[in-house]
């Protein structure tokens, strides 16, 4: 018999490390770089999808350099908000390469919603314009929150922020918590989409995922120069729209096409790159100020066992999280 132990790590304790957003971009793009020069192994996300637009989802990822490999174990139900609960949960197993056995689960919310915006802001170093100066965020929810967050480490010239939730209380809610910790910025909550996108440089879309969508986004809208990241797939953004996009990229290609099969994304524009041949500088960003480009990343397990790694390997030197035994025979 072999006595191990393994970490367990709540929200709380996640949060308690103290890894910065700063930092999780930093660590997205050196993965970034291993997926462009094929050193990671990471297989489509598998999932199953309980009931209507709700999804629990498997991503697991191998990262040699980084001595990683892990699953996250997610959810999604957009129901949950009618309930009181959060859309997304999950949880994130991290693994001993050399062994397989586990040494960590941890709660996978707070990454979740880093790490999604860290590749929004990713995506718009290489595609928005640098002289940007409006955020626009269609829906205020915890991710509205994470890319605004993101995005105000990669881009120096923001000056507003235009709000859109179909809950007004919602959105008067993410104007009072994110003011005081971007007080520079004017923020403004308007009434319509409309309003968001055509007055924004960069627009961010967090609805909920859906299956068969009633996108709103109209073509002409979508005005020369904006950099688009639809956190939510193609939910709001109607086909015309997307097809004015002169470079439309996403975090990986397989995914993409993972995603078609099971009937998301039914007409969206040809892959221009991934943010791997991006980051690399495989091939070339924003070239003119009057491109429109667009980012649809879906999530990456990769993103997920990077960051997890970071912070469980960070809260061993801390002392945080509760060490449970593991009798291994």
């Amino acid at each position: 018999m072999v006595d191990q132990t393994l970490l367990y790590l709540s929200k709380e304790d996640v949060e308690k490390v103290g890894i910065t957003m700063e930092e999780i971009i930093e660590i997205l793009e050196k993965v970034y770089v291993l997926k462009s020069e094929d050193k990671v192994e990471m297989p489509p996300k598998p999932g199953i999808h309980p009931s209507g637009d709700a999804f629990i989802h498997a991503m697991p990822a191998y990262i040699p350099d980084l001595k990683a490999a892990g699953i996250k174990w997610v959810s999604g139900y957009p129901q949950n908000t009618e309930k009181g609960l959060p859309y997304i949960s999950g949880l994130i197993i991290l693994n001993d390469p050399e062994t397989g056995f586990p040494v960590a689960v941890m709660d996978a919310v707070w990454i979740t919603a880093k790490r999604t915006g860290a590749a929004t802001a990713i995506a718009a170093k290489h595609l928005a314009r640098a002289d940007s100066r409006t955020i626009g965020i269609i829906g205020c929810g915890v991710q509205g929150r994470s890319n605004l967050e993101a995005l105000m480490v990669v881009q120096k010239k923001i000056k507003s922020v235009i709000t859109y939730d179909i809950n007004k209380e919602k959105a008067e809610m993410y104007i009072k918590e994110m003011h005081p910790v971007f007080p520079k910025l004017e923020f403004i909550n308007v009434k319509t989409p409309k309003e968001v996108v055509a007055e924004s440089d960069i627009v961010v879309t967090a609805a909920p995922i859906l299956k068969h969508p009633n996108p709103v986004i109209e073509a002409d809208w979508f005005k020369e120069g904006t950099f688009a990241s639809p956190v939510d797939f193609d939910s709001y953004w109607k086909p015309s729209a997307m097809a004015l996009v002169d470079k439309f990229c996403t975090d990986d290609r397989n995914q993409i096409a993972y995603y078609k099969k099971l009937g998301y994304f039914k007409k969206i524009p040809e892959i221009y790159a991934d943010l791997g041949e991006l980051v690399s500088g495989k091939k070339p960003g924003r070239e003119n100020k009057k491109e429109r480009t667009m980012a649809v990343n879906l999530g990456l397990a990769l993103n997920d066992v990077s960051t997890g790694i970071v912070i469980y390997n960070r809260a061993k030197e801390k002392g945080i999280g509760l060490e449970l035994p593991l009798k291994l025979f």
